[in-house]
């Protein structure tokens, strides 16, 4: 039987006692290929956006010849691999644990190879976020600890797959994964409808795909980035299917991960042993998750779009960390496409109100109109603990 625990920071401050270790899992750093093809669905689900994206259009097409791809366009999160490894192994140890920390990257295994060379992270787990097309939908798969002598072949298999989805491939790839016995693949997010076909045809294909390939999934993802009540959804599921849930707390800007698990392993292999064999977990919910879900929502957005002058270069300015391709279809970072080298002037003064959005005063104002702050928090832990 599946043993999940799941427990509050903000209601236990001795939540992690007895425990070695944290283990964050499922954060992004700037190696992270993250998709602007959302904004081309968000046109089609919302008909008021449409004449604004299309005015875009048609004006990067008019001014400068290059016609706008959302498919091909890409933001990468601001802070570089050592920055993200640092600052979860941070909040984990300010509990007196050991950290582990699992980097998953979009089909990217780029950050745990360069944070190989570092000292202190040479026993990061070689993970990604895998994209599965299923039916319509895209779901993510956290695919944690592959085997560093066949890490690149493995890339190469479910890149492959992305590219050339089937049903009866996937079904194979995950059965692999699974004949390991150090891999742990974790259904992340699995109830966000990513690609907005619909609520309902989404949790139709969720159970299908877990109906297909559910013996080869070790977890189902309580996401510290998604809203209470998906999470309270998912916890649903899990019980349904009788499936562990995992912590992963997705992080793509500055704040840390809203939620670790908790555990007794030494290293990351006999975690992945944790879950798999003794099928148990223990998540932990930091108190970061309490706060306004809206408020993080937009603060998270807002660090994408900030500059940071002490960055390393290349990741100082939001639009050396945004791509598009030029006019000859090579992607390139926005900083390279503008006209005179300078964003146009619509998009600085609209970037300008946003970046407002960031002071304390607006945050608290926020805050105060959502009103969803420690209070739900508490309502949480009473009720879900």
């Amino acid at each position: 039987m599946a043993n999940s625990t799941i427990s509050y920071l903000w209601r236990d401050q001795k939540a992690s006692q007895g425990f070695r270790c944290g283990v964050s899992l499922h954060s992004h750093t700037s190696q992270s290929h993250e998709t602007l093809d959302f904004l081309a669905n968000l046109g089609n689900q919302y008909p008021a956006m449409r004449p604004l994206l299309s005015r875009l259009e048609q004006r990067s097409e008019r001014m400068h010849g290059i016609h706008v791809d959302y498919a091909n366009s890409y933001w990468t999160p601001p802070m570089t691999p050592k920055m993200s490894f640092v600052q979860e192994s941070r909040q984990i140890e300010k509990l007196d644990l050991a950290s582990m920390v699992s980097i998953t990257d979009h089909d990217n295994i780029t950050a745990p190879m360069l944070l190989r060379t570092v000292p202190s992270a040479r026993q990061i787990p070689v993970s990604l976020e895998w994209s599965v097309p299923f039916g319509g939908q895209s779901f993510h798969l956290g695919v944690h600890n592959l085997p560093s002598a066949h890490a690149t072949e493995w890339m190469k298999t479910l890149a492959d797959y992305t590219a050339n989805p089937s049903d009866s491939r996937l079904t194979e790839i995950l059965r692999a994964l699974d004949d390991d016995p150090n891999v742990m693949v974790v259904f992340n997010h699995p109830l966000w409808d990513l690609y907005l076909i619909g609520q309902e045809k989404h949790n139709v294909l969720v159970n299908e795909f877990l109906q297909k390939n559910g013996n080869c999934l070790h977890a189902l993802e309580l996401n510290g980035l998604r809203n209470w009540d998906e999470n309270s959804a998912v916890r649903k599921l899990a019980g349904q299917w009788n499936m562990l849930l995992i912590s992963g707390g997705d992080r793509h800007g500055l704040e840390p991960n809203a939620n670790i698990n908790l555990s007794n392993a030494t290293c990351f292999t006999e975690f992945v042993h944790e879950v798999r064999r003794e099928k148990k977990s223990n998540v932990l919910f930091m108190p970061q998750y309490a706060e306004s879900w809206k408020l993080r929502l937009v603060q998270s957005t807002l660090d994408a779009i900030r500059n940071y002058p002490e960055f390393p270069p290349g990741s100082r300015n939001w639009d050396e960390r945004a791509y598009h391709p030029d006019a000859n279809g090579v992607v390139r970072p926005l900083s390279e496409l503008w006209p005179r080298g300078k964003a146009p002037l619509a998009i600085r003064w609209t970037l300008g109100i946003l970046q407002l959005m960031g002071t304390g005063l607006v945050s608290g104002g926020l805050r105060t109109a959502w009103n969803e702050s420690r209070e739900l928090g508490l309502v949480l832990g009473e009720h879900e603990g």
